[in-house]
C-alpha cells in the first residue's frame, strides 16, 4: 500500500508538473520572439491604421510579451496577403494579418486568385465593422447617383476582389450607373490621391478614413458622398442612401445584401490554419483584452474612429453565413464582378 501510495503521489506530481509546463508553454514560446501583423493594403487607410494600432498594444497582452511588428503587404485587392497567410506564413502563432473584408465573398465567387479556404483560417477578432463610401469630386458630372447614370464616371479600383472594384460594377448592373472602373491603385489612399490630382472622378474609402483625413473635402464642397455601402444607414450619414434602398426588386436586393456582408467582416484579424490550440486561445484572449486597453481606446477616441469589436468565434460564424449563400446569387455576382 505504501508503494502504491508513493506511485500515486508521483503520478500526481508528474501530471501537475505537466499541466504547469503546458500553462507556461505559451509564455515560454513567445518570450523573446517577434510577431508580425501583415497588413493587406498600403499605408494610409483604415486597414493600416487598425493593423498598426493593434500591433502597438497587443504584445503586452500576449503571454511572454513578444515584440509585435506591422508590415504592409498590398496587392490584388488584399488577396496577396490573404493567400500568403494561408499558404506561406508560419503556423506557429508568430504571424497574424488584417485582411480584405471580401475574404469570404471572393472564395464564394470562386475567384481564381483565391488560394485559401476562409473557414480554415484561425479567426482572431474584429476591431470594427466597416462603413465604406464612394467619394466623388463635385467637378464631375457623375458625382450624384443620377449623374452617374447619365455620364461615364472614372473611379479608382485596388483590383479584382476589392470592394472598390465590385461595388461600382454591381451598381452599373443593377441601377444603370456608368462607373468606369480603373484598376491599378494599391490602396484607398492612392485612389483618393488620384481624385485630388484630377486623374479619377471618384474613389472608394472608409468613412473612418474620410473623417480622419479629408473632411475638409466635404465641408469645402469639393467632394460628394452619393452612397454608403452598408445594410442600414449610419447615424453619422443620415442623408446618404445605401445600395439596398436603390434596388427595385428582390433579386437585386439579395445580390447587394450578399455583397455588403463584407462590411460585417470589416477590419478583422486572422492567423493561418493549424496554429496550436493553446496559442490560438492566447491570441484571441490577447486581442479581446487589446480591444479594452485604455491606451488603444484613447487612440480610437482621438482619431474619432468607428469601433465595433467582435470575437474570433463571432467572426467564424459571419464567414460561415457568407459562404452559405444560394448558388444563383453567387453566379450572378460572379458574372458581374469577374472582369479581366
Amino acid at each position: 500500500m505504501k508503494k502504491l501510495h508513493t506511485t500515486i503521489l508521483a503520478a500526481g506530481a508528474m501530471i501537475a508538473a505537466s499541466a504547469s509546463a503546458q500553462a507556461q508553454s505559451v509564455a515560454d514560446f513567445y518570450k523573446g520572439k517577434n510577431v508580425t501583423i501583415y497588413i493587406a493594403f498600403s499605408a494610409g487607410g483604415t486597414y493600416d491604421l487598425f493593423g498598426r494600432m493593434v500591433a502597438r498594444h497587443i504584445g503586452k497582452h500576449i503571454p511572454g510579451n513578444p515584440t509585435v511588428i506591422g508590415s504592409n503587404m498590398p496587392g490584388a485587392g488584399g488577396l496577396t496577403a490573404t493567400n500568403f497567410m494561408y499558404r506561406v506564413a508560419p503556423k506557429d502563432g508568430t504571424a497574424m494579418a488584417i485582411i480584405t473584408q471580401n475574404v469570404a465573398i471572393e472564395e464564394a465567387l470562386k475567384n481564381t486568385a483565391v488560394q485559401y479556404k476562409s473557414n480554415e483560417f484561425t479567426w482572431i477578432g474584429r476591431a470594427t465593422s466597416n462603413i465604406e463610401i464612394h467619394v466623388l469630386s463635385t467637378k464631375s458630372p457623375g458625382h450624384t447617383i443620377e449623374g452617374a447614370k447619365k455620364h461615364e464616371t472614372p473611379v479608382a479600383s485596388t483590383g479584382p476582389g476589392s470592394p472598390s472594384d465590385s461595388y461600382a460594377r454591381l451598381l452599373n448592373a443593377t441601377i444603370g450607373t456608368k462607373y468606369k472602373v480603373v484598376r491599378g491603385y494599391p490602396g484607398s489612399t492612392d485612389g483618393l490621391l488620384a481624385v485630388e490630382r484630377g486623374e479619377m472622378d471618384g474613389a472608394l474609402t472608409s468613412w473612418n478614413t474620410m473623417k480622419s483625413t479629408r473632411m475638409n473635402w466635404l465641408t469645402e464642397k469639393r467632394a460628394f458622398l452619393p452612397i454608403q455601402y452598408v445594410l442600414k444607414r449610419s447615424p453619422e450619414l443620415p442623408d446618404v442612401p445605401t445600395p439596398i434602398e436603390l434596388m427595385t426588386n428582390d433579386a437585386d436586393r439579395r445580390l447587394l445584401t450578399f455583397a455588403l456582408s463584407s462590411a460585417e467582416v470589416g477590419r478583422s484579424f486572422l492567423a493561418p490554419p493549424g496554429v496550436p490550440a493553446d496559442r490560438v486561445l492566447a491570441l484571441r484572449t490577447a486581442f479581446n483584452a487589446t480591444m479594452k486597453d485604455p491606451e488603444l481606446l484613447a487612440e480610437v477616441s482621438k482619431a474619432q474612429l468607428d469601433f465595433e469589436p467582435a470575437t474570433g468565434e463571432e467572426l467564424a460564424k459571419i464567414i460561415a453565413d457568407t459562404l452559405a449563400v444560394d448558388e444563383a446569387t453567387i453566379e450572378r455576382m460572379r458574372k458581374i464582378t469577374t472582369v479581366e
